[in-house]
């Protein structure tokens, strides 16, 4: 088919406000809106620290960042949706029929939502919170965000596989770029000739437009677009900087509202009696059946808000007659929408007095003023995070009344899900309820079923063993991945890296080419490992004894593929020269953006007690692993608790030391590892019964120095292991229990770093020794903060980066050894005649 593209455009319910919210950002910082007269009623303007994008457009009929009515918030979702239906009736009802709607987390979730509500048809969202045991439909990175990773983890998988129009929505569709990759991936596994892409504002450029066009006709493929409104943002040549000076002028966030010197407002918790199996939203799909009854549920369950609301349904409660917001939780946008929705019908003039908005991830200023559109702004802990991060900041906008009285909330009522409803969210003077009972008068907390798709089960595959897989013994690791050794699967490291920033690939679907290091930088591996070796033995020792005292004698290992293998080969030994125990030890594989491989924990479920597996890694950087294996492991019977031999992350409980110092086994890839390769998810090669895959290079044989490794470091675990059992004992008495408690340290450190060198996406910040060294054999490396007077366990680092042309800074203040950035620059380009997205790289 030719590409068509139909810009659709007309009335938006109006947001209602008196003064534009853009008003105090364009007249500063010098940017303007053009095109439909609309747009002041559709968005406004904030600003946020990043040197990329400094500029923020907050949509007022959301219902994110702005509490709006929920009737205009629903509306809008449901004019597209109508929109879309005018689109596809034409073309016959068997067209409409088998249509499905995508939505983008997590600002779109609602959105999307509602527009297949619009459409009454199917719908799924794209998500950031991996299942156990689901195996992603695929997945797309979004090089801006805040959290780039997305997966589509529908329950059933045929969801998308037919050949009806597909409808994608977003907020707002400024390049494209996003919605692109995700037709592109799609289109690849299941084509159809016909998309949709519907955002309340369309707001490209020429160029942004013309691509899109191209797209369709690469594909064969009919390509729509509808909007509430068309235009572009207009940016003076110098916004960063001015940008940049407005937010210095505007100082830090205030602070949370202090506690009050008279009682908090009063919690009330309801128990909703949401349907069972009903999901609550569109994560793992939405059908027009759970759509009904959803309706039909809707109002006894405002019956039960309202109660706690107005304490009786008289409506002479402390609340009664005064303004509610219903907030929802990130992704959760749609069910707190529609409860909201449904109060407003319930209570007395609830078309006016109740609004929606929700919680978000995303950081952005807040000026308390009539002309900007982020007014004012609580910061609270994460309390989704398993890990316990409370260094992870999430954001509720324009809750807290500011200045202006007249828009104090009387009632919030927080709707979040299970899982979300932690002790981070009750406890401590930063968390959220805390925070909302200091700025009304009334919070109501609602707490829906999290909704949980059993993963299908199918057979289990068997596990590899060396040396027909990897250089190690038979009884040394069972390693639960696919040999997928006879596939092509390297590409070259910058070809690689411009994939991965665009959005257009994983990390995880190629591999970069083994690096094979110079005679002189082999010396150094071999002079770093002599060094070290009693130092990673007393480590390895100190980590044993503390899973022995703290697990028992019943211990199973799971290394994390492939950098954890070597440590759990060697924690694995220990145990059984000094203890006799014989530790089953698993390689398994985990992606950061995709979680740990749920055929694998299947596996380990299936063959083990879980409570006896304990996870095993060489570092921490940062502390993503960390998050991701607890991400992926919440709601199984399994530990999340991760081993590691240094945590300089201070991210761990069970750790050999806090020093940054070299592990020798960072210093190669595969040839100190077994031979194997990082490990591959792509869904063309990993079905949903595979593990994970990895390659074994056997060709490198030559060059293999696992053994030598282990060996060298085996040899030192008799003169440390007096040592390494004092140790374990020092951890396991009470009065060094602080000791071990992980403050998330470098994540706070990785941040500032982000933020000092203008890099929007902390992914491209790798700390440690061990995580710069990876940066250096296998990313495109931008420079190297070295901590100022580190020594010999750098002396790799210096090498590598004089070999590849990369500065070497040293700095003060630095919690690393050093710290490697992977150069941020890389932007989509043309795309080649195979359909392979062609990137160029910004100079």
């Amino acid at each position: 088919m030719t590409a068509a593209e139909q810009e659709r455009t007309g009335p938006e319910p109006s947001a209602g406000p008196q003064e534009w919210t853009g008003r105090w950002v364009a007249e500063r910082a010098g940017v303007a809106l053009t095109g439909s007269e609309r747009l002041p009623e559709l968005v406004g303007l904030a600003l946020r620290e990043n040197r990329k994008r400094a500029h923020l457009l907050v949509s007022t009929v959301l219902g994110k960042h702005v509490p709006q009515r929920p009737a205009v918030v629903h509306g809008a979702g449901l004019e597209l949706g109508r929109r879309v239906r005018e689109l596809l009736g034409p073309l016959g009802g068997q067209s409409l029929a088998r249509a499905v709607v995508l939505g983008y987390a997590e600002t779109a979730t609602g959105l999307g939502h509602s527009v297949a509500d619009g459409l009454d048809a199917p719908y799924l969202h794209s998500t950031r919170r991996p299942v156990p045991g689901l195996v992603p439909l695929g997945g797309f990175e979004e090089e801006h965000s805040h959290a780039t990773s997305h997966l589509l983890l529908p329950a059933d998988p045929g969801l998308l596989a037919g050949d009806g129009p597909l409808v994608l929505v977003d907020d707002e569709f400024s390049t494209g770029t996003t919605v692109l990759n995700t037709i592109r991936a799609l289109h690849t596994r299941h084509p159809r000739a016909h998309y949709v892409v519907v955002a309340l504002v369309d707001l490209r450029g020429a160029e942004d437009r013309r691509r899109l066009a191209d797209t369709a006709a690469e594909l064969g493929v009919r390509l729509d677009l509808v909007a509430l409104a068309g235009g572009g943002v207009e940016l003076p040549a110098d916004i960063l900087d001015r940008a940049e000076r407005l937010i210095a002028e505007a100082g830090a966030a205030p602070e949370p509202p202090a506690a009050p010197a008279a009682p908090a407002a009063p919690l009330v918790r309801v128990d909703l009696a949401w349907p069972d199996g009903l999901p609550d939203g569109g994560r793992h799909g939405f059908t027009p059946e759970h759509r009904a009854r959803l309706e039909e549920a809707l109002p006894a369950l405002a019956e039960q808000l309202a109660a706690a609301v107005e304490d009786g349904a008289d409506g002479r409660g402390p609340a009664g007659g005064g303004r509610v917001l219903v907030l929802g939780f990130e992704e959760l946008m749609y069910a707190p929408l529609r409860l909201a929705g449904a109060l407003a019908e319930r209570l007395p003039g609830g078309a006016d007095r109740v609004h929606s908005s929700t919680t978000t991830r995303s950081p952005v200023l807040a000026v308390d003023d009539p002309g900007y559109a982020i007014r004012t702004r609580l910061a609270f802990p994460a309390h989704d995070d398993p890990a316990d991060d409370s260094s992870r900041e999430r954001y509720v906008y324009n809750v807290a009344p500011g200045a202006d009285p007249a828009r104090r909330f009387d009632t919030v009522v927080l709707v979040v899900d299970d899982l979300a409803d932690t002790p981070a969210l009750h406890r401590g003077e930063r968390a959220l309820l805390g925070q909302l009972r200091r700025v009304t008068d009334r919070v109501v907390l609602a707490v829906l079923p999290s909704h949980r798709p059993a993963a299908p089960a199918g057979p289990l595959p068997a596990p590899l063993y060396g040396p027909a897989f990897s250089s190690y013994r038979a009884d040394e690791v069972a390693w639960l991945l696919k040999d997928l050794s006879e596939v092509a699967l390297e590409a070259p490291t910058e070809e690689r890296e411009e994939a991965v920033q665009s959005g257009g690939a994983h990390y995880a679907e190629s591999l970069p080419v083994e690096y094979q290091p110079s005679p002189e930088y082999q010396e150094l591996f071999h002079q770093a490992l002599r060094a070290s070796a009693r130092r990673i033995a007393l480590a390895v020792g100190t980590v044993a004894e503390t899973l022995l005292r703290e697990r028992g004698p019943g211990l199973v290992l799971a290394s994390l593929a492939r950098a954890g293998t070597p440590v759990g080969v060697l924690i694995r030994r220990w145990l059984a020269a000094g203890h006799g125990v014989d530790a089953p030890h698993y390689a398994v594989s985990i992606v950061r953006g995709r979680g740990i491989d749920p055929v694998a924990v299947r596996y380990l479920d299936a063959h083990h007690r879980a409570a006896d597996v304990v996870f095993v890694d060489g570092w921490t950087g940062k502390g993503a692993i960390t998050r991701e294996l607890a991400e992926a492991l919440a709601g199984t019977g399994f530990d999340p608790g991760l081993a590691v031999l240094a945590d300089p992350g201070r991210c761990v409980s069970t750790f050999g030391t806090r020093d940054d110092f070299l592990i020798p086994s960072a210093c190669l890839n595969s040839t100190v590892s077994g031979l194997v390769s990082r490990t591959v998810l792509r869904a063309d090669l990993i079905g949903p019964d595979d593990f994970h895959g990895a390659k074994h290079y056997t060709e490198l044989a030559g060059a293999d120095v696992s053994g030598a490794f282990l060996d060298t470091v085996a040899d030192h675990f008799e003169d440390v292991r007096a040592e390494a059992v004092a140790a374990a004992g020092r951890f396991g008495s009470a009065e060094h229990e602080a000791e071990r408690t992980p403050d998330w340290a470098g994540w706070a450190a990785v941040e500032r770093i982000s933020a000092e060198f203008g890099i929007d996406d902390v992914n491209l910040v790798k700390p440690g020794v061990g995580e710069t060294t990876r940066v250096m054999l296998r990313r495109v490396p931008w420079r190297v903060l070295a901590r100022r007077g580190a020594g010999a366990d750098l002396d790799h680092v210096r090498l590598l980066a004089a070999q590849r042309g990369v500065p070497v800074e040293e700095v003060d203040d630095l919690p690393y050894s050093c710290v490697g950035l992977i150069h941020p620059r890389y932007t989509r380009g043309a795309t080649g005649a195979s359909g392979t997205a062609v990137l160029v790289k910004e100079s």
